[in-house]
């Protein structure tokens, strides 16, 4: 499948430039989901072990996106499930940004306050960036892991991964990657453990998402949260608890949904067939399109112009007193965007269309009048 090709599988509204938020379902992943649906409601003969094999199908495509072998990921139906099991697992010195995500702050605290063998470490970061330079100085002989969003949900500043490797040595590097995974070309496998959700800039749907650990993750992590699915038998383990399994099938705690399973196989097959570089250059453009006009209507722009440092995220800041103007501006004209802590912001994907663009120009002309900029 060409980039076009994944383009004419997209079918949103004009408008919608809130991918950061969820993506809207492909029509592939669509009727992915609605054929096995159908085969559930049916249960010919045959039918449901068939979705059974969705779990090894799905861990291929996970396999191929990210460089970790297939054996070294599990599914798991959201970012924070894996990152609970990441957190649970770990003892000693964590260190991440009080400005992350929830997902991961309440993983760690919460790992801490339960079992009390994992410390947050919080780093005062370059206006909730973490970069190799200022981690650099914060790390100490206690800190056995680092955990970092790929792209900051705040900011939309894309993460160094190389950089922190190279700084944080042989510390584990915990990496949340939904806010860039399938639209980013990130360097995987230098991290420990990437987690991922599927239901925004992939566009699977929610209920989808995957947890990869490298070898030396599998050696520091325990597995707290281990269930009946996660030993090595070869069939259900009956009267008996069985240890769990060596490697990421460990962080298994039942049977997945194969539904959900076949969505992220599919959302990631078309990513595949389409080319992640491919997929970023575009985004690359919608988002210079978006800053373009945010620069022509006067609106500030605090996420990063560089493109080494963002992916589809702008964040705009107006005056705190036009707050107020922007958003309704935006929902006036049918912009839909995500509204935080006095910022917008605005999130493309490669099936940002002109229409999109248009009505966006709309909205901050009325902005612009409205504010007298």
């Amino acid at each position: 499948m060409t980039l076009d090709a994944l383009l004419a599988d997209f079918q949103e509204e004009p408008g919608y430039l809130d991918f950061a938020a969820v993506g809207p379902l492909s029509a592939a992943v669509a009727a992915e989901g609605a054929s096995l649906v159908e085969l559930l409601s049916k249960a010919r003969f045959g039918t449901i072990s068939s979705l059974l094999g969705q779990d090894a199908r799905v861990r291929e495509a996970v396999a191929r996106a990210t460089g970790f072998p297939a054996e070294s990921v599990v599914f798991q139906p959201n970012t924070s499930t894996g990152l609970l099991h990441a957190m649970f697992g770990l003892t000693g010195a964590v260190a991440l940004s009080p400005a992350e995500y929830p997902s991961l702050t309440f993983a760690a605290t919460r790992a801490a306050e339960a079992l009390g063998v994992v410390t947050p470490v919080w780093l005062e970061t370059d206006h909730g960036r973490v970069t190799p330079g200022n981690l650099r100085e914060q790390l100490t002989d206690a800190t056995v892991a680092v955990a970092v969003s790929l792209v900051d949900f705040r900011t939309g500043y894309l993460a160094d991964l190389d950089g922190i490797r190279q700084v944080i040595g042989d510390r584990l590097l915990i990496v949340d990657a939904i806010q860039g995974f399938g639209v980013v070309d990130a360097p995987y496998t230098v991290a420990d453990v990437v987690v991922s959700g599927g239901h925004k800039w992939l566009r699977a749907g929610w209920g989808t998402g995957f947890l990869a650990l490298s070898d030396r993750a599998v050696e520091h992590l325990t597995p707290v949260w281990s269930g009946y699915t996660a030993t090595d038998a070869e069939g259900l383990p009956l009267d008996e608890v069985l240890p769990a399994a060596r490697g990421a099938r460990a962080f298994s705690v039942t049977n997945a949904d194969p539904i959900a399973e076949a969505r992220l196989a599919t959302a990631l097959d078309l990513v595949s067939d389409a080319g992640v570089a491919e997929i970023s250059a575009r985004i690359a453009e919608r988002v210079t399109r978006i800053i373009d006009l945010a620069d022509e209507y006067a609106v500030p722009v605090v996420s990063p112009r560089d493109e080494r440092e963002r992916a589809g995220i702008v964040v705009l800041e107006p005056a705190p007193e036009n707050l107020t103007v922007l958003t309704a501006s935006l929902h006036n004209h049918g912009v839909s965007a995500t509204t935080r802590e006095g910022r917008v912001r605005l999130s493309a994907h490669v099936s940002t269309n002109e229409e999109t663009f248009e009505i966006l120009r709309a909205s901050l002309l009325s902005y612009a009048t409205a504010t007298n900029i």
